[in-house]
This record gives C-alpha cells, structure tokens and sequence, in this order.
C-alpha cells in the first residue's frame, strides 16, 4: 500500500466501561480489542487518530457495588478505575486519553449540554412513575428491571429495550417486572423529571441514517425498531450520586441527579477536550469535533447501540455545531458454553485474572478470529488452546522461528542476496499486496476477514520457505540459502506490520529481533493529571506521535544485526471445559 496521500482525522470513540467492578472478557471483545486493531491500524497508515473513553462512575451500579463492598460511591470508582486501567494497559489498548466521568472537566461539559438543550426546548419537566426498589427504596433504572417482553416474548427483556426484537420499551410495560439486584417487584411511584424530546429529531434522525448505508446488518436492525417509535427519554434520577443538574433551584437538590445514559454519552466529548487541555493545546479537539472531514467511528457492544445511533446523535443535533457518527461498530455477545458473559450475572472470565496465566496477544487474537464480531460466539478453553497451537504457534510463530534462528545462526546479520529468482519476487510482491487486502479490511472494520487474510499470507510465506529449505541448502550453496533467508526476513519484516494492529506485543519483540529501533507498538503509561480544581486523577496515554513504521513493508537493510530469536508463543496445554 502506497503512503496515505490524503490523512484523515479519525476519532475512535470507545464504549465507557462500568467502574462497579473488573471487567471481562466479554467487555473486551465488545468494544476493547477492536477500537485498539481500528486505531493502530490508521496510524500505521498516517491518519491522525484520537481514541479516547473512560470509566462510566455514575449510577446505580456504582451504588449497588458500593453497597455489595460496604464502601462508598467514590471509593468504589477509585479502586475500579485504577484496576479496569491496569487490565486495559495490558491488553495494550492504546488509548490517546482513558480517563474517568467523575472530574471536573466531565461535569462542566456535561452541565453545559445540559443547559443548551434546555434553553432551546429540548428539556421539559414532566411527572413519570419512576421505578423503586421495594427493599432499599433507592430508584432503579431501566436496565436494572427485567421482565418478559410483551411484544415478542423475550423473558429477560430490560426495561428500556428488548435484547431479542430490539423494541424500545418502558418498565411498566414490562410483564413481571423484577429488580436485577435483588429479584423482587418494583414499586412504581410519581416523580418528576427533565425529559429530552427525542421524537422532535425523528426526520433529521432518519434522514441521516439514510446515509450510513455501510453499518453492520445487527446495527441497522436495532436502529430502524427504535426509531419507529421514539418517545421522550428522561435524563434525570433521584439519585444523590451523579452530576448535579446545572439549572437554578436544581443544582443545590441532593435527590436529583442527571441520568447516567445522558451523562456517559457525553464522556467522547469531555474526554476529547481533556485530552487537548492536557497536551497543552485547549482548542485541539475541535479539528475533530468541528471539521466536516474528520471521521468518528463508535465501538461497544450491542446492548448499547441505540444510545450511540439514536440518542446520541440527536444530543448532537440538538446543542448544534459538533459531528456525528460516521460508523458504529457494534459486536454481537461472547458467551460461555452458550451463556452471555456477564459480571451482574456470572459466568464471568476476567481480564486481570485471564492475563496472569496467558499472554495478551493470544487472547487478543482469539477474541479477534473467534470474537463476536458478526454473531453470538461461544469461548470455551479448548477453541482457545487450538487456536493458540495450530494458527499462531503453527503458523506465524512458525515462520518467525523458522526464519531468524536460520538466518541468525548462519549468518548474525541480513545476508546479502544473490539475484533474485521469480520465485522470491513473486512471493515478496504477494506479501506486499496484502497492504492493500488487509488494510482495505480493516478499513471496513472486517476485523475477522482481516486477520484470517493475515494469517494465508504467512501460511504462504511458510510454503515459500518449507519449498526453499535455506537449512539444507546451506549445506550446498550458501549464496542461494542467503538469498532465501533474505527474502524469508523480508516477509517476516513485512508480515510484522501486517500482524501488529492485532498483535501489539510480539510484533514489537520482531522489530527488535530484525534488529530495529523504536517502538512499534509501545508502550503505553499512565499519567497524573491535576485538575483546574487542584483535584488529581490518573489516566492511560501514550506518546504514539513517537512510534517508528508505517503501513507497508519496511526497508531491511543488508547487513543489519539480528538480535538472538526467541519463541513469539508459548504451545499450550490442552484443558477441560
């Protein structure tokens, strides 16, 4: 692929994870792993690429976790934060800024959305029944009822939207609503609250979705049963923990705060300009907020498409002057022998708890070739070990081992080639194609397609090599066994680039091994950040301004020193279910 004429400003706007409690792999497959593949992949192709989030603090999770731990709302946040940042990094999940909804910074943006859309209309108080837990007497949200759905049957419909027909709904719609928490009945009682006018965006809302004609099937799906039916959504709770509603005679109220779907939508916005503040540019993030050019791509699970497709974007029409989505890249669920994979559920797998016994890349290309990209997909430890010997340790490894110990103990250097055949430069200009077949993947957000593309071209470069045997002809003629080496560390330099969206961490341990400075893909660290306020909080960055390679194969000069090789991966055991 030739280099990117025309870079884009590409705004990779991640899902904000819950800080009630770690996360799992089913978080990571949802909106972890494949926002990471999209952004390293454009700035290996010259884009400029911010990716942000944060922890989601706000809300009765963060409540009832408090309550579970007999701690309080910000302490839980504080020790959640810490450890889903942890879990993230290493993953190595390049985030431009991760960072968290309860600074300051967060609830300036949000109060000023707030107040905007109130002073133009869009924000009207109405009484509602609102829901109520029967025990604690603590209101709880929509998502925190479940009950059958009465429009298809679905028995563990929430109580803002059917998971299976995807219908919007309200609790007392519900038959047999039940409190997630702790099973019993809600009480419905009166209460009054800012409502957003969301039908009042239904025709600016459909004519836009008219042209995002490239979405996956599962998002148009869930968009389209939505907004046939729009009704007004509240944006506020009686809650004493969240953001205080910025009007007078509101603000200073302990029982009212706003409504944490409103509040984490706008955490994209709020971390964008953290980050400008941050980097000592305050008017940054307008060059990807205002400029028409700029692109903005949306990953999550698709539990929370319509907040992103519907909700969102009408948030943005209304306060005005911003973009809207480009794409949303919406994942299907990640089971467990057939159950979702849920922390308020069970059945979890944790992350922390996943990369104390594995290594990162091999779970981070699982969750990849097997992950849930287009389908509800089962894990399960024995597909996970297969895959781990027979595609990345059989192939990839294979071909990286295969070539390096050859070329290192025969020579310590990049051998100089003697001519060509058509052989090797039919095999070196294939794996130079695979620019182009890749990254045009990849630019689709064909995440599954792209790495099993990936993994033919090193089977082919693994033909090439098992068809030359540079081992044995070494033993005859050394300049032709020089020559393939040198084109075998060609392909791995290439393939190298080709694998490191996906697999960070040891395509970084090649560059060094092909005897390569800088970083490719690393590392990523946290920083302090002290708030206007003199209120401190961490975040993960990284200086990936800094990191060598582009997206194409790179120049091996002859005669660069290879490092001693080692093993990308580890063949593991095999294990019971």
């Amino acid at each position: 692929m030739a280099p990117n004429p025309s870079p884009k400003r590409i705004l990779v706007a991640v899902a904000w994870p819950y800080a009630s409690g770690p996360r799992h792999l089913g978080h990571v497959a949802g909106f972890g792993v494949p926002s990471d593949i999209f952004a390293r992949y454009h700035r290996l192709r010259g884009d400029d690429v911010l990716m942000v989030s944060g922890t989601d603090e706000h809300g009765t999770p963060i409540l009832v976790a408090a309550d579970n731990e007999n701690s309080t709302p910000q302490e839980i946040a504080d020790r959640y934060n810490a450890l889903i940042g942890e879990d993230l990094r290493d993953l190595g999940l390049s985030y431009d800024l991760f960072t968290r909804t309860t600074t300051e910074n967060h609830y300036r943006v949000v109060q000023d959305v707030f107040k905007v859309l109130y002073e133009k209309g869009y924000l009207k108080l109405e009484k509602a029944m609102g829901a109520f837990s029967s025990v604690t007497g603590r209101t709880l949200p929509d998502r925190y009822i479940e009950g059958t759905c009465p429009i298809c049957g679905y028995p563990d419909a929430r109580g803002d939207q059917c998971e299976n027909c995807g219908n919007q709904l309200d609790p007392m719609d519900l038959k047999n609503p039940r409190s997630r928490i702790d099973g019993q009945p809600p009480v419905f009682k009166e209460t009054e609250h800012f409502f957003f006018d969301l039908p009042a965006f239904r025709e600016q809302l459909s004519e836009w979705l008219r042209t995002r004609t490239g979405w996956r099937p599962n998002v148009i799906a869930f968009t389209r049963n939505f907004i046939n039916d729009l009704k007004p959504r509240p944006v506020t709770r009686d809650l004493d923990w969240g953001v205080p509603i910025p009007l007078p005679g509101w603000q200073e109220r302990d029982d009212k705060r706003i409504y944490v779907w409103f509040d984490a939508v706008m955490g994209y916005l709020s971390a964008s300009i953290e980050w400008a503040h941050n980097t000592g540019a305050d008017r940054s993030w307008e060059a990807w907020w205002k400029d028409p050019e700029s692109r903005h791509y949306y990953f999550m699970g698709k539990d929370n498409i319509t907040f992103h497709t519907v909700m969102w974007p009408a948030i943005l029409l209304g306060y005005g002057g911003l973009e809207l989505p480009y794409e949303v890249v919406a994942s299907e669920f990640l089971t467990m022998e057939g159950r979702k994979l849920s922390s308020s559920r069970g059945g979890a797998i944790y992350v922390n708890e996943f990369l104390q016994s594995y290594d990162p890349d091999p779970l981070r290309f699982f969750l990849t070739i097997a992950g849930p990209e287009t389908q509800d997909t089962v894990f399960t430890w024995t597909e996970f070990i297969r895959r781990n010997n027979d595609e990345l340790v059989a192939n990839w490894g294979n071909l990286v081992n295969r070539v390096l110990v050859n070329a290192h103990r025969n020579f310590g250097e990049v051998p100089a080639p003697g001519p060509l055949s058509d052989g090797d430069q039919e095999v070196l200009k294939e794996i130079s194609n695979g620019f182009d077949t890749v990254g045009g993947l990849l630019e689709k957000a064909s995440f599954q397609q792209a790495i099993k593309e990936a993994l033919r071209l090193s089977s082919l470069a693994n033909g090439y090599l098992a068809e030359e045997q540079p081992w044995h002809t070494i033993k005859s003629d050394r300049e032709r066994a020089a020559t393939v080496l040198y084109v075998g560390l060609r392909l791995v330099d290439a393939l190298k680039v080709i694998f490191t969206p996906f697999l960070p961490f040891t395509s970084q341990r090649v560059h060094e091994m092909l005897g390569h400075g800088g970083h490719l893909a690393g590392p990523l660290e946290f920083k302090e950040v002290v708030e206007e306020g003199g209120r401190r909080h961490r975040v993960l960055t990284g200086d990936y301004a800094s990191w060598t390679g582009s997206w194409e194969a790179p120049e091996l000069p002859v005669g660069q020193k290879l490092q001693e090789p080692r093993p990308l991966f580890k063949k593991l055991e095999e294990a019971v279910d």
